[in-house]
């Protein structure tokens, strides 16, 4: 009896350890999750190269329990069905502009508001500080996370007609903007005529005609080819767009905390990268433009100063919209930028 009893605790022993082993093995499987992060961009541009980065990172800090497939090109849609799947929460990640959601969160117009920096250094420092901070707050009743915000660069415009000097050269010309009223006004104002539309529509209406131009930043353009379709750029540096890495709040709210911080991690790590790439593709990316034949001219900053003084109207008008303390909060982030500069 006694052997019979020691075998068969060694077998009990066993038959537990076998069981620990697969219910282990059972959580880790349950604990897999995969995710789908969708954008616009090409896999050429540095946002895609970036983002391939942060699945990468993603994977590595949640110890592989959240893994990423990253969607470029827009396969997924448009910004804004993007947006409203991650909201939904049938996609579970989304990098881009915010500007789909400005009509419900205010702040977000901030950032179309133009000629508000000068130079990269100032739109970094505000990217990390307070306000980019308040608007991630304001969009997650949206159903949405902010996870961290980075580049995509100064916008500049191009078109088929000629080059733009001054002023009066943007007159008549047909200039796809994005599709938010602070845009919308501000090239009304100087005298373009402003279409509003998605922008996997904009190679194709620039091909038959239906657009003379469009805006946007110059590795943005080079990426989706605009060199093939647009003869002429000219630098203007009028709006700075930025993009914001978001998560569906249904998704999140599913992860463990671990997870969770592995994620913002991966996402702040990637972001830093994004800017880097983006420094570094323009440091060269005019003359590509210019090997490929396209026209690239630097509008004079006298010239940009009367630009300036004839969209202050728009500027006054969003303010109070926008909200009059969160703009000064903003230009206060700018300034304390800029002095610390010099």
């Amino acid at each position: 009896m006694s052997i019979q009893r020691t075998s068969f605790q060694a077998w009990r022993r066993v038959a537990l350890v076998a069981l620990a082993a697969a219910a282990l093995t059972s959580t880790a499987a349950l604990a897999e999750v995969k995710a789908k992060l969708g954008h616009a961009m090409p896999d050429s541009h540095p946002q895609a190269i970036a983002m391939k980065k942060f699945a990468e990172l993603a994977g590595t800090y949640t110890k592989g329990n959240v893994k990423v497939q990253t969607y470029s090109s827009g396969v997924l849609g448009s910004d804004e069905k993007e947006l409203q799947a991650v909201q939904a929460g049938t996609q579970e990640f989304y990098i881009g502009t915010l500007a789909p959601l400005s009509t419900r969160v205010k702040e977000v117009q901030v950032w179309d508001l133009p000629f508000m920096f000068q130079n990269d250094r100032e739109v970094y420092a505000v990217l990390d500080g307070a306000s980019s901070k308040k608007i991630f707050e304001k969009i997650e009743p949206s159903g949405l996370v902010g996870l961290t915000w980075t580049g995509m660069g100064f916008r500049n415009l191009s078109n088929s007609k000629h080059s733009v000097s001054k002023l009066e050269d943007v007159s008549g010309l047909k200039v796809r903007v994005m599709a938010n009223p602070v845009a919308l006004d501000t090239w009304k104002t100087i005298g373009a005529n402003a279409v509003p539309m998605a922008f996997a529509e904009v190679f194709p209406a620039l091909e038959i005609k239906a657009l003379d131009g469009q805006e946007n930043p110059l590795l943005h353009m080079y990426a989706n080819k605009m060199q093939e379709v647009q003869k002429y750029i000219s630098v203007t540096n009028h709006v700075y767009t930025p993009v914001a890495l978001v998560a569906s709040k249904k998704f999140w709210d599913t992860l463990p905390p671990a997870d969770k911080d592995g994620i913002r991690k991966a996402a702040v790590e990637a972001g830093l990268y994004q800017r880097k790439l983006l420094d570094e593709g323009n440091a060269d990316v005019v003359a590509k433009f210019k090997a490929e034949g396209v026209t690239v001219n630097t509008v004079s900053s006298a010239e940009l100063a009367r630009i300036q003084e004839k969209v202050k109207p728009v500027v006054a008008k969003y303010a109070p919209i926008i909200g009059d303390d969160f703009v000064k909060g903003f230009q206060d982030e700018i300034a304390k930028a800029r002095a610390a500069a010099k």
